[in-house]
């Protein structure tokens, strides 16, 4: 049977509540007001988190720039920006296990005239602003559908709510809505899964290179006064990553004792057990870190991926009916760490395609087309194009890769030279050595690293406490959210090919692999030649390890949807409002 399911009417719809589309809803309501236009159904914006702004975590410097074009009073504005600081101080270090070396800061990193924000207070900011300007803002509303008129995209589903796990409409049950638009905008973030679909579909990445993605792994204390000064900003290279893998880590000084650690680790990396979640746990024990936080207070938790291809990553973000901005895009500037500007400027030049779509009344390819051109003129093109070569040689290792991105700062971008092509993340996975994969064969359970670093409660913290401090909640009747194509994959030749990764690259403990408790029967040895080929055959006959998916762990980060060697892991919006809940900080 059928659903009946409400519709509504929008002139514009944005998909998603962060920087990028309120930026560009408020930029679209500016327009409509200068230019005397009467909009028929008015500007929308979606967003699954039960307020805007709660799935959007502190700590982030903000460039101005975007902000200053969008709303050039602000600082006159009341309430003002919820910014915490003025960067003040700036320092980079190279980490060994106990040391440090102060390195020179490099340009890209240089943030003199930039802000410490809480990202969860900006967005609640402009969600604001937004309202302010009749913009319909509606949270609790995850975009599940595109709705589409054969190829042109014409407005998005909600999701249902009320379906119980067992995929039966429970007595609370309530259809999705129907939400048509002339134009629609896409910005859910990084990874984003309606944009997923769009991609495929139309073949946005047809030419490109392949998306490549970081997990940033972040956690805001409250620290003993004077222990460092709001706007104080510290990065970090080294310790303890590895040479085959890109990441760092960024400390910033925020408001009323309170700081934001946060550690980035690049999803290419080739090791199988590679675990961000630990690695950050690792590196807050470091005396650099350790010094600030010790006897300080955990407050909140979070993570999130972030998508560093660059320039020649992001897929053609305009088709029939629409636009890509932000993170959904890709437009992020890895060099600098910093991608908040990028969104909101993108958002406002989607707005600006999006009010002679109105005018026109043409929302065709033709017209959004004319999204590239604005992307091209502006200043947006030309940061990320002069970085455009940044992230590719770090595929190469990290030494080649410092190498050519310093090679590309003194050269303006002029070097490296040509277009450096990327692997993508799942690809660069190292399956087990043969040894490993024999051992796994035997018993699954030995052949595996300790799953989870042990908390003390007071500096270091297992992840599932950080999963409490991330105030995530997702009502636990309904159906998971993460769709295993084929669990048959996980419980055997994952395990013996590549040790079931997802229990360590996931930051929130939502995979867990567990041993059989009886073993089939059939049961054999290796084969005489002891080949990989054979100790692979033997998998089927020893103990299988079992699925378990603790989906109301998960902090919306994307992660598995990337990382997952067999790209058999697709994330879906849950009931509205789930998630974490990042709520004043």
């Amino acid at each position: 049977m059928t659903e009946e399911r409400e519709t509504l009417e929008a002139d514009v719809l944005f998909v998603g509540g962060g920087p990028a589309c309120l930026a560009g809803a408020i930029r679209l309501a500016q327009l409509v007001k200068d230019n005397g236009i009467e909009l028929e159904d008015g500007i929308f914006v979606v967003e699954k988190a039960a307020e805007v702004g709660n799935h959007q975590l502190s700590g982030a410097i903000l460039d101005p720039r975007a902000l200053t074009e969008l709303l050039p009073d602000w600082e006159k504005l009341d309430p003002p920006p919820p910014f915490e600081a003025d960067v003040a101080g700036e320092r980079m270090y190279y980490l060994t296990q106990g040391g440090k070396i102060r390195m020179p800061l490099p340009p890209p990193m240089q943030n003199h005239g930039n802000k410490v924000t809480s990202l969860n207070k900006l967005t609640k900011w402009l969600g604001e602003i937004a309202e302010k300007n009749e913009i319909e803002v509606l949270a609790g509303f995850p975009a599940a559908e595109i709705l589409w008129d054969g190829t042109r995209v014409v407005g998005v589903q909600t999701g249902d709510q009320g379906i119980g796990h067992d995929g039966k409409n429970k007595a609370n049950f309530e259809p999705g809505t129907n939400i048509k638009a002339k134009v629609t905008i896409f910005g859910e973030g990084s990874r984003g899964s309606l944009t997923k679909k769009l991609v495929a579909k139309l073949g946005l990445d047809a030419g490109c290179n392949p998306q490549i993605y970081s997990t940033g792994v972040k956690e805001v204390w409250e620290v003993p006064e004077g222990r460092i000064a709001p706007g104080d900003v510290i990065h970090t290279a080294g310790w303890p990553i590895d040479w085959e893998t890109f990441g760092g880590s960024f400390i910033y000084g925020m408001d009323k004792n309170h700081v934001s650690l946060g550690f980035v680790v690049s999803l290419d990396a080739p090791d199988p057990f590679l675990d961000p979640h630990r690695k950050f746990q690792e590196w807050k024990s470091h005396p650099l870190v350790k010094g600030i936080i010790e006897g300080g207070k955990l407050v909140r938790y979070g993570a999130k991926t972030i998508p560093e291809g660059g320039w020649y990553s992001i897929p053609r973000p305009w088709f029939d009916g629409g636009m890509l901005v932000g993170d959904s895009a890709g437009f992020l500037n890895m060099s600098r760490l910093k991608g908040i500007h990028l969104a909101m400027k993108s958002g406002m030049l989607a707005a600006e395609t999006a009010i002679e779509a109105l005018e026109k009344k043409d929302p065709s390819a033709k017209v959004t087309e004319g999204y590239q051109r604005r992307l091209d003129e502006s200043w947006l093109k030309k940061e990320l194009y002069r970085v455009r070569n940044f992230r590719q040689p770090f595929q190469r290792g990290f030494l080649t890769g410092a190498f050519f991105a310093g090679l590309g700062t003194v050269t303006f971008g002029l070097l490296p030279w040509g277009r450096w092509t990327l692997e993508s993340d799942h690809e660069r996975m190292r399956k087990l050595p043969d040894a490993e994969r024999r051992l796994a064969a035997r018993e699954p359970d030995e052949s595996q690293p300790e799953m989870s670093i042990k908390g003390d409660g007071t500096l270091i913290y297992d992840k599932l406490t950080d999963v409490y401090n991330s105030e995530t909640n997702h009502e636990e009747d309904q159906p998971c959210h993460l769709v295993v194509a084929d669990t048959d994959v996980c419980h055997n030749r994952c395990t013996y090919e590549y040790g079931n990764p997802c229990q360590y690259f996931c930051p929130a403990n939502v995979y867990e692999m567990l041993k059989a408790e009886a073993e089939p029967a059939g049961g054999g040895d290796e084969a005489a030649d002891g080949s990989a080929a054979a100790a692979t055959a033997t998998a089927t006959s020893a103990p299988p390890r079992t699925l378990k998916i603790n989906f109301s762990n998960c902090v919306h980060c994307k992660t598995c949807d990337i990382r997952d060697p067999y790209q058999i892991i697709t994330w879906v919006t849950p009931e509205g409002g789930g998630g974490p809940n990042y709520t004043g900080l």
